[in-house]
């Protein structure tokens, strides 16, 4: 098993993307943590709007895990780091 296989065991949730899906472009950080996403037409969505997204199909390119109770996207191994989402630049909230 590769490491993009063991990577994808860890993962809840895989959803299949919708053709108009956008994608994760910025991480939203606060104090160091990540509490939400900008996508791919600019807007900014707080972590668990984006959780809720992914799951529906509109958000490409990332799976759904967990930590406790709390549910959080990780990226799909695709075998490209530019795209993982730990990888993103970080933008600041709007207020």
């Amino acid at each position: 098993m590769d490491g993009q296989e063991l990577v994808k065991q860890t993962l809840d949730q895989i959803p299949q993307a919708s053709t108009n899906a956008k994608r994760i472009v910025g991480l939203v950080k606060e104090g160091g943590r990540i509490t939400g996403y900008q996508l791919s037409d600019n807007t900014l969505v707080e972590k668990q709007q984006a959780v809720d997204m992914a799951k529906q199909g509109q958000i490409a390119g990332v799976g759904i895990a967990h930590r406790g109770d709390t549910e959080y996207l990780k990226s799909i191994p695709d075998g490209s780091e530019n795209n993982n989402l730990g990888n993103l630049p970080s933008v600041s909230p709007q207020s």
